[in-house]
């Protein structure tokens, strides 16, 4: 019986050593593909941004910036993003393609720039008499907004993300009083994406032109009117210096969103954890932007009107009915030139209906 339960032992006992080895070499090899996962997680990218603002540009150049900023303080330096200006890298109107093709990985602009390359794009930027900033946040989140935009932008090999907004801008600088349509005729206007449409079949003519030359072809004669965005940039830009009415309200351009463009081959590259961090960064620069144009447009309204004694005037009502008669025009040969541009449209168009009907309560009365 002794002989038996030492035999017994001893087999327990090598049964209990071969179990111990097995499980060593699998706490082995799992602490080895953990080591290999974190090894994969560490690895460092280096991206650069071009953008369609001049170098430094305040709020839109700045903020592109600290973008970069806060993804390389969220990622402990795993993704470093170096910034271009318009102009440094690219031109300002070349950001969509070299993003596109991969010249670099990321791009800070404003979508209805691309509407000879994608229509629809234009819809994801502002809409005249569309919605305003807070709706135009709605639409893309919770509303299909977003879901579409990555559709249209797809085909471009691009990932858009929404990543500020200016708020609704001023009407623009004219040497002439807008008393009626008849106003316009003729004249050459710096107006880009849906607005510059609507003001094309009024008459006059549309031109695009980077913020960096705006000063000098509105002096120079090269245009007789422009819009830039609201007082704040107006006035760091001396258009008061130059032209004797300011507009409002800005109804081509209710909002302004901007937009956040990567490369979808190198987004596809990124471990997960860096795609979240992009992310954020978008959404908390959508926030920030915002909030920042409220605050220095009120500011510098204030000096405007004050200090530089600029004559503010609004667009007559029956100039304004007759833009929203173009615009509904602008809107239905935009959505028949593709199928995405309609739905696009239907989905834009829907959703501020709802807006507009929630808002009339919750807002205006």
């Amino acid at each position: 019986m002794s002989k038996i339960r030492r035999r017994g032992f001893l087999k327990s006992a090598s049964i209990a050593a071969a179990a111990a080895g097995v499980g060593a070499i699998n706490s082995c090899s799992t602490e080895k593909k953990n080591e290999s996962a974190s090894i994969h997680t560490q690895k460092k990218y280096e991206w650069r941004m071009v953008t369609s603002w001049p170098p430094k540009f305040p709020i839109l150049g700045e903020y592109a910036e600290l973008i970069a900023k806060w993804i390389d303080e969220m990622s402990s330096g795993r993704l470093k993003i170096q910034v271009y200006g318009s102009g440094e890298l690219v031109p300002a109107f070349e950001v969509f393609d070299a993003v596109s093709l991969g010249a670099a990985e990321m791009g800070h602009a404003a979508a209805y720039y691309w509407a000879g390359k994608a229509p629809a794009a234009q819809f994801f930027a502002t809409v005249p008499f569309g919605m305003t900033a807070r709706q135009m946040n709605a639409w893309l989140y919770f509303g299909g907004g977003l879901e579409l935009w990555r559709e249209l932008y797809s085909d471009f090999n691009l990932v858009p993300f929404p990543c500020g907004n200016t708020g609704g801008q001023m009407g623009g600088w004219y040497n002439r009083e807008m008393n009626s349509v008849n106003d316009l005729d003729g004249l050459k206007i710096r107006m880009p994406g849906l607005g510059g449409k609507v003001i094309t079949k009024a008459g006059a003519t549309t031109v695009l032109s980077p913020g960096g030359e705006l000063y000098t072809n509105l002096e120079r004669g090269v245009i007789d009117g422009l819009e830039w965005i609201g007082p704040y940039h107006d006035y760091l830009m001396g258009f008061h210096k130059i032209a004797k009415y300011y507009y409002y309200p800005g109804w081509h351009e209710p909002c302004a969103n901007l937009e956040l463009t990567i490369n979808k081959d190198a987004y596809s590259k990124l471990p997960t954890d860096l795609k979240a961090i992009v992310k954020t960064a978008a959404q908390a620069s959508n926030v920030m932007i915002l909030s920042a144009f409220d605050v220095k447009n009120f500011e510098y309204f204030e000096k405007l009107k004050n200090e530089e004694e600029v004559a503010f005037r609004k667009f007559p009502n029956k100039l304004l009915l007759i833009l929203k008669t173009y615009a509904d025009e602008v809107f239905e040969e935009i959505s028949e030139t593709s199928t995405i541009s309609r739905k696009v449209f239907e989905s834009y168009d829907k959703f501020q209906k709802k807006m507009n009907s929630w808002h009339k309560i919750s807002e205006r009365e």
